[in-house]
């Protein structure tokens, strides 16, 4: 970097940052809200998908299932590594939290957080059953792939390392929910599966959060984002849309 540029400007015309004693203090603020965003969501995942474990209909589904929840605790640990480097206390981080903690299954509290943690609003939600836990895992998972490739450009290049290496098994966790979906639907009931859909769908879809983000530019100009959540919406849509038609089944 020119030493007669800001960080700022550095930034917006597509610089990196390397090392949290470099990092501006806003820029830090949301970069460990990112990371907090991404470690909650994962390991709330992780823990509600745990319980259904053994609902598996077979020992492949159940060994399927245990290393999903596996592997997004250990994305989770290698985000939390990163935050750690900027003072986050990590030793007692996975404990801090009721990640296992549900709303009523009416409830609808759009991309609202609760007082928990910093998860994802549709992670708040309770799974009904095994075949529920397909389809949630199967749209959120679509969703997540859309996010990863979204979080691989970011400006602070261990954290955007740290997305690449984790977009592929986040990927494959959304094929095996489709592998097992189609599964369910050769001789399961249809549909209890697309009541499931349609209960996911809105809730998955607003993970995305408001389609008009006040802090997208400012976000934008120091690289921690480059799509608008509208893009990133319409983009799941598409490509989920496109994997339940494959299945016959219908978006929400």
């Amino acid at each position: 970097m020119a030493e007669d540029m800001s960080i700022e400007s550095y930034l917006a015309q597509g610089g990196v940052l390397t090392n949290p004693t470099n990092v501006p203090p806003r820029y830090r603020a949301e970069l460990l809200k990112l990371m907090a965003t991404f470690v909650d969501s994962e390991l709330a995942g992780a823990a509600g998908f745990a319980d259904i474990i053994n609902e598996g209909p077979g020992i492949k589904e159940r060994i399927a299932a245990a290393r999903i929840v596996l592997e997004k605790t250990d994305n989770a640990d290698r985000v939390l590594r990163i935050m750690g480097e900027f003072g986050a206390d990590t030793a007692r981080y996975a404990t801090h939290h009721p990640w296992t903690a549900r709303l009523e299954r009416d409830a609808d509290i759009g991309a609202t957080r609760t007082e928990h943690d910093m998860r994802l609003a549709v992670f708040n939600y309770p799974l009904q059953g095994w075949a529920d836990a397909v389809v949630m895992n199967l749209l959120m998972g679509r969703a997540v792939v859309v996010q990863m490739a979204e979080f691989s450009m970011v400006s602070y290049q261990p954290l955007a390392d740290a997305f690449r290496a984790i977009a592929p098994i986040e990927a494959h966790h959304a094929e095996l929910a489709e592998e097992g979906l189609a599964k369910l639907l050769e001789d399961g009931d249809k549909t209890a599966i697309q009541a499931s859909v349609d209960y996911w769908w809105p809730r998955v879809a607003a993970s995305f959060g408001s389609a008009e983000s006040k802090k997208f530019d400012t976000l934008k100009g120091w690289g921690l984002r480059h799509s608008s959540n509208a893009e990133l919406r319409n983009r799941w849509t598409a490509e989920a849309g496109a994997v339940l038609e494959r299945l016959d089944l219908k978006a929400g």
